[in-house]
């Protein structure tokens, strides 16, 4: 007996659309929408003219041939506006006749008013035929062909309801009637293909692109997610194989309901609650592949999403042991590196970029120094090239916050001082830069006092007639230039609103290197209380330009007043800043 699915393909029903491949992860495949005028009319024509005719008169024919004197009144041009040859070869009344039916045929064709009553009409007949479809397998389980058509009518209502993402407004009706609930049940629909497009439309509704405001989106998103949607999408990851092609855009599709809910950082911290489906995007990122594919890549980037979204997210994940997992994938980076431009290049990145989030939290910090992090950044520090840059800002957040003692000591205990500060000398690359002069200002503010980390980590500064400490007072005058600059120019706008300028001159100072020149300052002030030596080195290159170390205590200051000192990590960095700007004055 042919099976279900197969007969289901065979059944008149529109195949599904393929999944196109694409670059941009962010670009989230769209359901075509219904068009609202669209019209199938084609005109059709035969010409079979008989082989044995020749053109002309025939021999009996004495009547005159060629073309027609002109009429005597250009008004009277003929039925066609264009003459004889260019016309239809039909009369007049013919031609209106033809105009009628045409007028009438697109009458037919003019679309239903997209409103409430279209919606009630439009649900009233869904849940129908879900009724009649669920009736009629439950009645013929053992004969397909008695239920198919019930369910070829079931989805063309499924596609039908990608309509509603052009009216967002119908949202709220579209839950007060139900119909959520029963949308969201067919994603355990027997056939799969009904599943898949249920969830193709899940994720057209939901998406970024649609013009809904945030109370219409959320009233939906809100009762997806009461109705278990995240545990039947996780249930069908489990039922697809994706070594069939449609059974692999479904998983896509699915994936992308889920960063559709991630757009809100309230949803995406609801979702990260469902163990099983973080469970099942760490064992999908982990699947052996002779080439990364898209899924896989869109799992990784889900990971990242979702740690990105909340500091509970990222103690979820962390007790899932994800650090451990994920640097055991990126380790495969350590010395080879993904094709560029790929899928796997974006897969490395979103590896990193979950494992940066993670280790922002003391839990994540933890983990990673477990799982040897230090050591396998350190590596990539010196071998890697595409993992350098991501290894390097991962070690820079460990090493960072209140908690990242450890994470500094570690790197000076695995023998990583060389290994930056030789990277510091020969850069010219502003994201290293900036992630290594961060590193250097945690590991001066953590550092045990007296300690042989914190000594031998001060040595490095003083090494080689302060070659380094020369080097940071440097790339001080070139970040407050770079600053200066932007506030200059900013200057010369025309920004009316009083807030918004204010907003708009810090976003263009940060984009200048504010924070890199804060972290420099930072790491000059600890040298400047710290070393006598690179006490006198700092305001002896200082004063070649008429500047002297309150420079270094302006910068400070501004940045311990734009702390919120209601958390306890900025509260004990407005407390080192205070008695750095002491030592400076």
């Amino acid at each position: 007996m042919a099976s279900i699915d197969d007969i289901f393909k065979k059944s008149g029903v529109p195949s599904k659309r393929k999944l196109e491949a694409i670059k941009d992860p962010n670009e989230i495949y769209k359901s075509t929408k219904l068009s609202a005028n669209g019209s199938n009319r084609r005109a059709h024509f035969q010409d079979q003219p008989n082989d044995d005719d020749e053109a002309g008169p025939q021999p009996d024919d004495d009547h005159d041939f060629g073309p027609s004197m002109p009429p005597d009144d250009e008004d009277e041009a003929g039925d066609d506006e264009e003459g004889r040859f260019f016309g239809g070869g039909i009369s007049k009344q013919e031609s209106q006749i033809l105009d009628f039916v045409d007028e009438a045929g697109e009458a037919d064709q003019a679309p239903d008013k997209i409103d409430a009553t279209w919606l009630r009409k439009t649900v009233l007949n869904f849940e129908k035929h879900i009724t009649k479809n669920a009736e009629l397998r439950a009645k013929y389980e053992g004969d397909p062909q008695k239920f198919i058509s019930s369910e070829a009518d079931l989805d063309a209502d499924i596609k039908g309801l990608s309509i509603l993402s052009e009216h967002p407004e119908l949202y709220p009706d579209f839950v007060k009637l139900g119909s959520v609930n029963s949308l969201v049940g067919l994603l355990a629909h027997e056939n799969t293909d009904i599943a898949i497009d249920s969830i193709e439309i899940i994720g057209e509704l939901t998406d970024e692109d649609v013009s809904a405001e945030d109370e219409q989106w959320n009233v939906l998103v809100d009762a997806l997610i009461e109705a278990d949607l995240v545990g039947l999408v996780v249930s069908n990851f489990s039922r697809l194989n994706e070594d069939d092609e449609a059974d692999r855009n479904g998983v896509y599709y699915a994936l992308g309901i889920i960063e559709n809910l991630c757009s809100r950082a309230a949803t995406a911290t609801r979702v990260c609650q469902d163990d099983s489906l973080l469970k099942w995007l760490l064992q999908r990122v982990q699947r052996k592949e002779s080439l990364v594919t898209q899924n896989k890549q869109y799992a990784a980037e889900i990971l990242a999403i979702l740690a990105q979204a909340s500091p509970e997210n990222c103690l979820q994940l962390s007790n899932l042991d994800t650090i451990d997992k994920l640097l055991q994938l990126v380790a495969t980076y350590r010395r080879r590196d993904p094709d560029k431009g790929g899928e796997e290049e974006e897969f490395m990145e979103n590896l990193f970029e979950a494992l940066t989030c993670l280790v922002d939290q003391p839990s994540g910090k933890a983990k990673f120094l477990d799982a040897e992090g230090v050591e396998l950044c350190l590596i990539m520090l010196k071998d890697g090239k595409m993992s350098k840059a991501p290894a390097l800002r991962l070690l820079d957040h460990a090493a960072g916050g209140a908690t990242g003692a450890e994470v500094c000591l570690k790197i000076v205990e695995a023998g990583g001082l060389k290994g930056v500060f030789t990277l510091f000398n020969k850069t010219q690359d502003h994201r290293l830069m900036g992630h290594l002069i961060s590193l250097f200002a945690s590991m001066l503010r953590l550092l045990p006092a007296s300690s042989a980390e914190r000594i031998r980590t001060l040595a490095k500064f003083v090494e080689k007639d302060y070659e380094k400490t020369s080097k940071m007072v440097r790339l001080h005058r070139e970040y407050f230039s770079r600053v200066k600059r932007a506030e200059e120019e900013f200057a010369r706008q025309d920004t009316p609103d009083e807030e918004e300028a204010e907003i708009e001159l810090l976003s263009q100072r940060l984009d200048a290197g504010l924070h890199t020149l804060q972290q420099i300052d930072v790491a000059l002030a600890w040298l400047v209380a710290e070393d006598t030596g690179a006490s006198k080195k700092i305001k002896q290159l200082l004063a070649e330009r008429d500047e002297d170390v309150s420079a270094l205590a302006s910068v400070l200051s501004e940045q311990q007043r734009g702390l919120d000192t209601s958390e306890d990590d900025s509260k004990d960095l407005s407390e080192m800043l205070g008695t750095l700007i002491q030592f400076l004055q």
